[in-house]
Formats: C-alpha cells, structure tokens, sequence
C-alpha cells in the first residue's frame, strides 16, 4: 500500500445543523493534509437528511480553497444523474482553480432512494448507458478536436483523473476494460469485494491513463482512547445504517452503549455485515485491524471513513488512524 486517504460524507448529526456538518467536513479537510491524507473525497447523496453533500462538486470546490496540496475529489459523482458534459465542465473548472489537485470518481448508483431519483429527471434514462457516458466525459476531460461540435470549457484538456467506484462486479469489468483506477466500496457493501478485486485484476488492460491496475478499497475507522470508547463512537453508524434499512432514515444518531437494545436483531446483522470492513478501538487494535486489512486485500491505497456523531471525536479518530496507516505505508504503484 502507498497511499491513504479519507472518504467524508459531511455527517449531520442528530442536535446540529447542515451549517456544522458543512464547517466540521473544512476543519477535517484541513487535519487530513496537515496528518499525510493523499486524498480527501466527497460523496453525492441526495434527499438524506444526515448527509450534508449532495452539492458535492461545490463542496470539493470549497475543501481545496481550504486546503493547500492534499488531492481533492469525489467517491463519487452519481454520472446517471447528470449530462457528462456538466460533469465534464465542473471538474474541468475545478481543475482550473486548482491544477494537479482534483479527483473525479464516478459511480452507476442514484445515490438516493427512488422518488428522489425520478426528482433528479436523468437517471432512469442514463444508467444504462453508463459505460458510454463514462467514455464520452473521458472525451470532453482529453484533448478535444478543435473542430470539435462539443467541447468542455473549461474541461478539455485538464485530463482530470477518472475512477470507476463500485460494489459489484460490473464496475471492477468495467474499470478493466478502459484501463482506469477502481476503487470498492467496502465500507458499506464488502460481499463482492474479493472477486471483484480479482475480475479487475486479472481484465485489466494497459490504457493511455493507466499501465498496470491500481486498486482503492474503502474502510470504516472508528479510533479512541480505549477499545470500549471506539465500539460506543461506532454505535452511531450501526444505528444509521439500521434505521436505512428499516424505512427510517435521519440524521446521524447519538452513540449508545447497547446498539442491540434498541435495533432488531435481523437489521443488527445487516448494518454489523456492511459495516464489516472496518478497524475500531484504541490505537494499537485500530493498527492491527487495518494491517490485516492490507494483507488481505492488497490494496495499492487504503481510503478510511466513519460516521462519529461528535465531530471532535470524528477528527481525533481520523488522527489515530493516520499514525497507524504512517507505519504501514509501502512504496506501491501511482495513481493520480
């Protein structure tokens, strides 16, 4: 592993505001690069309540002017739900203001539930042309034509780094066959993760913006003085993802002692199974846990999330984790 990096969906937790959520994901942006983060990515979600980043291209607009070298992105960009041309121009604006700094991941999924998607107008018609929307916004980002009929301005010629994000077998064959940078969705949905690292390394083809394959995996960090401070920080996740699956989502819950006292036991399964990639405790078990994560996986970059109500404690996790992932850095091949 050569790199890692950190994955924030601007968390609102239950007794704040947007406002705060929105301040706190600055003021993490800003630990990140000053604690060795490569990457700092946010996510597009809409309609949700404890997710402040639906804007999520303004958003990376907003952490690079805050920011002075760490990579900014997206982990991702819903293309479905929008024109690769806008897509290609946002980036390619932001590529602009901060040259050498900017990230496009790009996924299949709405990011939201089904009345929100019919509201975002483009995604029932687009989603299945996903892998040539891909390919004509990878046009608008190169060298346009000068007689082009289209061109992406600001955007052509900005080459902004592409990705393909995924929890499925689909998008590992896919970043495969365009020869670009796959990142896996592990910290929510880890079932595929083994066989699609292995379709995408076994179908990867060398392309113009990548010669061998270079694979990110994605993992929850819940870090804390103590084992037993990290489990109750952690509550908070389980909990959200518990009330997703039961029709009851909202902002991000206070933490609790006893998760079990208050979710089911079938949804209890579902959200400890999604959530099961990940690294909770003190410092010496988070370091272990993400060390074998690596072995495991044998990720060219490790990306660390979690959702932690308290924002003080999001960040002081964040810090525990770095030092850990410092130690277990290896020179591994680049992606931009």
């Amino acid at each position: 592993m050569r790199y890692y990096s950190l994955l924030d969906l601007s968390p609102v937790s239950e007794g704040s505001t947007t406002a705060a959520a929105l301040s706190a994901t600055l003021d993490l942006a800003r630990d990140a690069e000053r604690l060795g983060y490569h990457r700092f990515w946010l996510a597009e979600h809409h309609n949700m309540t404890g997710i402040a980043s639906a804007a999520t291209a303004v958003l990376i607009g907003q952490v690079a002017a805050a920011t002075e070298r760490i990579r900014v992105g997206a982990g991702g960009i819903m293309l479905p739900n929008h024109a690769p041309l806008m897509v290609a121009e946002q980036f390619g604006t932001l590529a602009t203001l901060f040259p050498g700094r900017i990230d496009l991941g790009l996924g299949r999924a709405p990011g939201t539930d089904t009345a929100t998607a019919r509201a975002l107008r483009r995604y029932f018609e687009s989603a299945d042309s996903f892998p040539q929307d891909v390919v004509e916004l990878l046009g608008y980002l190169g060298e346009t034509p000068e007689d082009a009929k289209v061109q992406a301005v600001p955007g052509q010629g900005t080459h902004v780094p592409v990705w393909i994000l995924g929890s499925s077998l689909f998008g590992a064959q896919l970043a495969a066959h365009l020869g670009l940078p796959y990142a896996f969705a592990s910290h929510f949905a880890p079932m595929l993760l083994e066989e699609a690292l292995a379709s995408y390394r076994h179908q990867f083809r060398p392309s113009p913006w990548l010669d061998r394959p270079y694979v990110m995996i994605a993992a929850n960090v819940f870090a804390a003085p103590s084992d037993e401070e990290a489990r109750v920080l952690r509550s908070s996740q389980l909990l959200s993802f518990a009330r997703l699956r039961m029709g009851k989502p909202g902002r991000l819950p206070h933490p609790i002692a006893d998760p079990a006292a208050e979710i089911a036991p079938g949804f209890l399964a579902q959200a400890e199974q999604a959530l099961s990639v990940s690294a909770t405790g003190a410092p010496a078990t988070v370091e272990r846990e993400l060390a074998a994560i690596i072995k495991a996986h044998r990720p060219d970059e490790l990306m660390v999330s979690g959702m932690i109500h308290d924002p003080e404690a999001r960040r002081r996790s964040f810090a525990i984790a770095a030092e850990a992932l410092e130690r277990l850095v290896e020179e591994r091949p680049e992606a931009g």
